[in-house]
């Protein structure tokens, strides 16, 4: 009985949200490729043996998998679901008229935009989703006004007052408590340069965030930066119609630059990469948010389809961003490259996916014991 309601309260939430996400990505590839002229075998959510599909009339399959962890797209003329290398066979045996129905026939900048149509799609999902959220239940929001500040605290230190607004951390502008959040709490012990409003006086102040354990919701403990301050929470306010989406389109574009200064500050080794969620991570989440309500929920499925957006617009071989590059580099050539080198990319573009796959993963059970668990038992 307890597994069947741990099912229903994360497992379920979260093969709803990818299964919606992962066809709103597909069908963006869907309609442009149909656009252009483009054939489809193919269209599938999941991976692995189909459980349930059906052809329409014009011979396309549209299809349910077992494994609900992604879908794809065919393509005429492919040799298999990543639109890489085309079916050799296939395409001799094709006629002129039937190989005009290719991809790989398609001029590079069609190629582009088919390939561009699936992250373009979860942005327009999440900009339309949160802009309805705004519009009916309210923008979470958070002025970075502070309250009072802690005593021994970091901000005490510095000099900072209550009734102060922190207008930039860093030279990083400042529009919301969140912000503050994220600049600081990966910023333990390192020193930084706070600037805020005071008095219509603009101030700088050189703050080092002393480190705290916090525990979150999901009761794992982690060390952050703090700076000691209190801030009083605001709600949500409720925008028009064309104001929810001017600030869809904002928290999108602020969200986007956060998550890519984060993989940035990865990849240099200034941010650790425990911050990574798997799918266990993203379940457990989902269950969370769906306890909470409707609009939590729909805030989640938003982060989760701009994630999936973006990783996908990453210049990985084997993402769309990897197709994206290679037809750039056929325009300034002139002539694509060649299958073995695509045909390698593509090994090492799968190996690095499924390297973060797996990285990702035991975050999620580092987080949740797992790992303890088991060198528990080794030990």
């Amino acid at each position: 009985m307890e597994f069947l309601t741990s099912t229903a309260i994360y497992v379920l939430p979260f093969l709803f949200i990818i299964t919606v996400l992962v066809y709103v990505h597909e069908m963006g590839h869907y309609l442009v490729a149909k656009k252009c002229g483009v054939g489809v075998e193919v269209f599938s959510i999941g991976f692995g043996p189909e459980l349930f599909g059906w052809t329409n009339k014009e011979g396309e399959r549209w299809k349910i998998c077992i494994i609900p962890l992604g879908g794809y797209v065919k393509f005429f003329g492919d040799a298999d679901a990543t639109s890489v290398l085309p079916d050799k066979e296939k395409m001799a045996a094709m006629s002129d008229v039937a190989k005009k129905k290719s991809l790989l026939q398609k001029n590079p900048w069609q190629r582009i935009a088919i390939s561009a149509a699936g992250p373009a799609a979860n942005y327009l999902f999440a900009i339309v989703v949160l802009a309805g959220v705004f519009a009916t239940y309210g923008q979470r929001f958070m002025e970075p006004v502070i309250h009072s500040v802690v005593e021994g605290g970091a901000a005490k230190e510095a000099g900072l007052l209550g009734g102060d607004r922190i207008t930039s951390i860093n030279g990083q502008s400042i529009a919301t408590f969140s912000d503050v959040q994220f600049e600081v709490q990966e910023s333990s012990g390192i020193p930084l340069q706070v600037n805020v409003e005071r008095a219509n006086e603009n101030l700088n102040f050189t703050v080092t965030p002393k480190s705290k354990e916090m525990i979150d919701r999901f009761g794992n403990k982690q060390n952050i930066g703090m700076l000691g301050i209190e801030v009083r929470a605001t709600g949500y306010k409720k925008r028009g119609p064309i104001e929810s989406l001017y600030y869809a389109v904002n928290e999108t574009y602020s969200i986007t630059a956060k998550t890519l200064r984060s993989v940035g500050q990865m990849i240099v080794g200034k941010r650790s990469g425990d911050g990574l969620v798997g799918m266990v991570g993203v379940a457990q989440i989902s269950g969370m948010a769906i306890q909470v309500g409707l609009a939590e929920f729909l805030w989640l499925a938003c982060m989760i389809s701009l994630g999936l957006g973006l990783i996908n617009l990453f210049p990985i071989p084997m993402l769309d961003g990897g197709h994206i590059v290679f037809y750039a580099i056929e325009i300034i050539r002139g002539k694509p490259l060649s299958e073995n080198a695509q045909e390698w990319a593509f090994r090492i573009g799968f190996s690095v996916v499924v390297f973060l796959m797996v990285f990702a993963l035991w975050n999620d059970f580092s987080r949740l014991g797992v790992v303890r668990w088991i060198q528990a038992l080794f030990s």
